[in-house]
Formats: C-alpha cells, structure tokens, sequence
C-alpha cells in the first residue's frame, strides 16, 4: 500500500472511494487486539481517526465478539467499548495542548493562535485548529488555513457553532482530506477547546453533517466519542491493479 496505490483507491470514481484507507494487523503492544493505521485519500498516514477507531470497534465486535477492543495506533492504544444500544465509545486519549504538541512552528498560545479568527489549536494525536464561528461561510477557507506556515504537519481546521453550551455544530476541513461528513478527533478537539474557552460543558452533542457524536472530557483528562457504526458493503479488490 504505496502513497500512490491509496490514493488511486481513495478516488471515488476510479476506485473505491473513502475519506479514510485504514488497514488492520497484528498488534506489536502488549494489551492490543489489532493495529490500525489510518491513511488520507492523498496517500498520506494519520496518526488518529475517531470515526475509524469506531469502525474498527464494531468489525471486531461483529467478527469477533468483543465487546472491549483495544486499538493500537501511532498516537497509541485507544480503548473502545460496544454499549447496550450498540453504539460505540472509544477512549481517544488525553488532548495534547502544548505546542510543540500540536505541532505548531512557533511557541505561541494554542488556546489563541496569531490567525484571522482566533482559533485554539491541540492535537488529538492529529493537529487540529478550532475556529469558533457564527455561520460557515468561511469554510471555503479550510484549504489555506491547512497549510498554513504555523502548522508544520498541515493541520484539520474546524468551524464550529455553538448553539448552547451542551451542542454544538461542526464541518472539518481535514488534512489530505478536505471537507468530510464527519471528523471524529475534530470533534473531540472542537469540545475540548469549547470547553478550554468556557463555551461548552465537558459532556457536548457534536452536530456533524454525517450524524452526531456526543464528546465527554472526563476530569481525568480523557476524551471519550461515543456515536454509530454502520456497514456500506464488503468486497475484494485487486490490489496489482493500481499503481504500485
């Protein structure tokens, strides 16, 4: 699976179309069920994905019969649990708010970066930039503010709209990705920094245009996504027919 290899399966019209590649092996961490790494339809490797880590979950419980799987990824081993309802909860970590973290170039405040908007930036084992709004009409700005010099690794730029302090809505730009239906570590850094700039409670209904998830900062400073899992389809493909 070569940068060029996912990007030609990414493509939506020549291939088989995701927002996320994600592949699954033999954990090398005590404690883990699977190791998952998570590939952007550009080619390039994420070090989280919240929606993915929740897929996984599911595929293990459905396959498998667990009920609690341990994900091990780069930005380390997430817990996930299948709920009565049948949602899924993944522990996601602890947010990273320093800014050699994120990372940022420079050391500057990440609860408000030197940009047009003032966003809060952390990392969720991925950067991300919140930008606090009251309409999404800058969202066409997503792109730029990517790659952006103050964001080395190129970051997920957020817009979020609070509508109270329990809700929230919220479109992502993400790195390598554009605008998706959903970001689940952009939605975890969106509470968070709600939370960090006084507008949001620790337990906030995120609106995304996907579905909702619901974001807990617990007071021992992790953040737990709980939301759905669904199934498209399953297949096979035929890996030699894409560029290596």
């Amino acid at each position: 699976l070569t940068p060029a290899r996912i990007a030609a399966l990414a493509e939506r019209r020549r291939g088989i179309g995701c927002d996320q590649l994600v592949t699954l092996s033999p954990p090398t961490r005590p404690g883990a069920d699977v190791f998952v790494r998570f590939f952007n339809p550009d080619g390039s490797e994420a070090g989280a994905c919240g929606n993915a880590s929740r897929c996984v979950a599911d595929l293990l419980w459905r396959t498998g019969g667990t009920t609690r799987p341990v994900l091990q990824t780069l930005a380390g081993l997430l817990p996930a649990r299948i709920e009565a309802s049948g949602l899924v909860t993944v522990d996601m970590g602890q947010p990273r708010l320093d800014w050699q973290a994120v990372p940022l170039a420079a050391e500057v405040d990440t609860l408000h970066l030197p940009l047009p908007g003032d966003p809060a930036a952390l990392s969720m084992g991925n950067p991300h930039a919140t930008f606090f709004v009251s309409d999404f009409s800058g969202l066409g700005e997503g792109a730029a503010l990517e790659h952006a010099p103050l964001f080395p690794q190129r970051a997920n730029i957020g817009f979020a709209i609070m509508e109270n302090p329990a809700r929230m809505r919220l479109k992502v730009h993400e790195r390598g990705a554009g605008v998706t239906e959903a970001c689940g570590s952009g939605a975890c850094a969106a509470v968070v920094n709600a939370v960090r700039r006084g507008l949001a409670e620790r337990i906030c209904d995120v609106e995304l245009d996907g579905g909702m998830l619901r974001i807990e900062w617990t007071p021992d400073d992790h953040v737990l996504m709980t939301g759905p899992a669904a199934t498209a389809y399953e297949g096979t493909v035929d890996l030699t027919a894409y560029p290596s």
